[in-house]
Formats: structure tokens, sequence, C-alpha cells
């Protein structure tokens, strides 16, 4: 199971982290967030994190324009759609090389056929948590509607995932291919706590 740590900006933060060697490592260009990390982080920043570790750059409702322009001067390797992307936008971000993550907003009221429009446009989907924020709610929505998810494309699992849920991880099915942790490992928005997330690692390690 893969791990991406979403929702980084203070730079001492991100190398401090960055030694764990997450699968991905996300930034929020949202200025809604309370994440946002673009006055905070540098090109030069990104350019030293291990070549392993898959810059990711979280949008919501961005133009294709401005994402094109963020790709380029961070150079990201991936982006996470939060808003209402169309499949059409998803499709021009998957033409720029990059992995394409498009999100999903759960609650018991959704309905898991609403990403087929999205099969062919994006490598992953990420199911997170219908809550006031684009992300970073701070609670899991019921792993057990995941059962309605029927699709081979694999997904990220998001939403409220702390060192104690993610003991249940292995029981999820289908099984994620990879899990988002942003405010549940959290001692302020945007500053990680380091030392939890090292047990985190350890603990899925073990269970791969």
């Amino acid at each position: 199971m893969k791990i991406k740590v979403c929702g980084m900006r203070n730079p001492e933060n991100i190398r401090h982290v960055a030694e764990l060697m997450p699968d991905y490592m996300g930034f929020i260009f949202y200025k809604g967030s309370k994440r946002y990390a673009e006055n905070s982080i540098t090109p030069q920043l990104l350019a030293e994190l291990p070549k392993s570790i898959k810059k990711t750059g979280v949008f919501v409702n961005a133009s294709t324009e401005s994402i094109k322009a963020i790709i380029k001067k961070y150079k990201l390797d991936a982006v996470q759609l939060h808003g209402r992307e169309t499949p059409r936008q998803c499709a021009e971000m998957k033409e720029l090389g990059v992995e394409v993550i498009k999100v999903f907003s759960v609650d018991d009221r959704f309905v898991f056929e609403n990403t087929l429009l999205y099969e062919s446009c994006a490598d992953y989907f990420l199911f997170d948590t219908r809550g006031q924020e684009y992300g970073g709610n701070g609670f899991p929505f019921d792993w057990e509607l995941l059962k309605g998810y029927l699709s081979p494309k694999p997904y990220f699992l998001s939403g409220g995932i702390n060192s104690e849920n993610s003991k249940q991880l292995d029981k999820v099915r289908p099984q994620p291919y990879a899990i988002d942790v942003n405010s549940g490992f959290e001692m302020e928005p945007g500053l990680k706590k380091v030392d939890e997330l090292r047990l985190l690692f350890e603990q899925l390690k073990i269970k791969n």
C-alpha cells in the first residue's frame, strides 16, 4: 500500500517527512486552504526531494492554464483535482505527462457510478470524506461504503486517517492502492507529526 502525505507547506517539516520516503507528497495550490503552500515553498525545495517521491499538486476548480503553469514551475509528477473538474479537463492534464488523481467526496448518499465518466482520463481516483472543506476535514467516512466500488481503477483512501483507525486499513475492501494522510497526523494545519508518521510507515511495511 502506497502512502501519500498531503498538505505540506513548512520547508523544514517537508525535509523531515521526505526522509521517511513516502510515495507521494502533496502540496495544495488552492488559496482557500489552511494548508496553501505556494507562499511557503520554492521550486528549489521540491527539486531537492528524492526522485522517488512523486510531487503532487492539489487544485480546486483551477483553470487548465494555471495548473499547467504550476506543473511547469514546480516540475510536478502528479495533479490531484479536488473540485468540479470535467473529464475533458482531466484528459488535458493527462496529456501533459503527469499522473491524474480525481477526487470524489463520499458520504452515505454517494453513487460510485459517478466515477465512470472519469475512467479513461484519470490514473487514480481518491475517495475523501464529504465535509465543509475541500479535504483535511479530519474525520473518516464509513469505509464499508467502499464495497459499492466495483471498478478495477486503483484508488487512494483519504479522510481522517490517523494512528488509530489506520490499524483497520487491512480490513477495507476493495483494498486501496494508497492512503492519503493529512490532518490526522498534524500539530497544526500544514505541520506534520513526523514521529507518528514514522510509526504509520513501519506499521504498513509490516503488513505489506
